[in-house]
């Protein structure tokens, strides 16, 4: 069993895969306080509890948009399963070409994300990933990747407006009831799900319309299971990017 981690700002994911199969996926918060001998016994227990067995794991993969926990995740991973686990960032074959100014900037987790989709779908592409942040990122015709946008992730701006407008309650995120909201909430909650979806929709058509060609647009995150099915543009929502780019990196550096 090969295990596959995605550590995200507010949730980190975990994958189980047998052959190419990916048969558990788990949801834990990510926690920068957690010790390493802590998350060894919470994900231990989490795979217990469904069925898995730590000392099946073969070995494994992380990525880490916290700094601070990439090492401690891959110590316990260490402890749970005395394997030494991939880390995606320097030193990790990608295969992905990347024509940023300074491509040592660009984020692991947007790095396994075009891994995945250039494995998925034929670019060029523009793929969003809606989590804590909502980030695009653009792949043109010839598989490399050109840049995009980071954008104030959902959560995050509802929160903040709810935090500094006195009169606004901070609201549950979920499907709004209308378009056009007939009380407080009602509106925030349309705002918040159409207006990401709109947004959406926009930054698909003014992508392909600076690359010259259309565009396929994929989509994940955890946020984005909320959202996918406002936007108008042709969209496909991939719930497990990360870990299938996860799981295609790890058999890249481990033939």
């Amino acid at each position: 069993m090969i295990l596959t981690i995605d550590i995200g700002n507010t949730n980190t994911v975990l994958g189980c895969w047998r052959g190419e199969k990916l048969t558990l996926t788990l949801r834990m918060h990510t926690d920068r306080d957690r010790t390493a001998d802590e998350y060894s016994l919470l994900i231990g227990g989490l795979l217990r509890d469904r069925g898995a067995d730590p000392g099946e794991i073969s070995g494994g993969i992380l990525s880490s948009v916290v700094p601070e926990l990439r090492k401690v995740i891959k110590d316990a991973m260490k402890i749970l399963t005395g394997r030494t686990f991939l880390c995606v960032g320097a030193g990790l074959k990608t295969g992905l070409d990347i024509r940023m100014d300074n491509p040592a900037q660009l984020g692991a987790d947007l790095v396994v994300d075009a891994v995945a989709a250039l494995a998925k779908y034929k670019p060029p592409l523009v793929i969003f990933d809606m989590g804590t942040a909502t980030t695009m990122s653009v792949i043109d015709e010839h598989g490399a990747y050109r840049g995009g946008m980071i954008i104030p992730g959902l959560r995050l701006s509802v929160d903040a407006l709810s935090a500094r407008a006195a009169q606004l309650p901070y609201i549950h995120l979920g499907e709004p009831a209308r378009f056009i909201g007939s009380n407080t909430v009602d509106c925030m909650q349309s705002g918040a799900v159409y207006g990401s979806a709109l947004m959406i929709d926009g930054l698909i058509s003014r992508t392909a319309e600076e690359l010259g060609r259309p565009v396929t647009a994929v989509a994940t995150g955890g946020l984005m299971a909320l959202i996918h099915s406002y936007c108008r543009e042709n969209l496909h929502y991939d719930e497990n990017l990360m870990l299938e780019g996860l799981y295609i990196l790890y058999r890249k550096n481990t033939k």
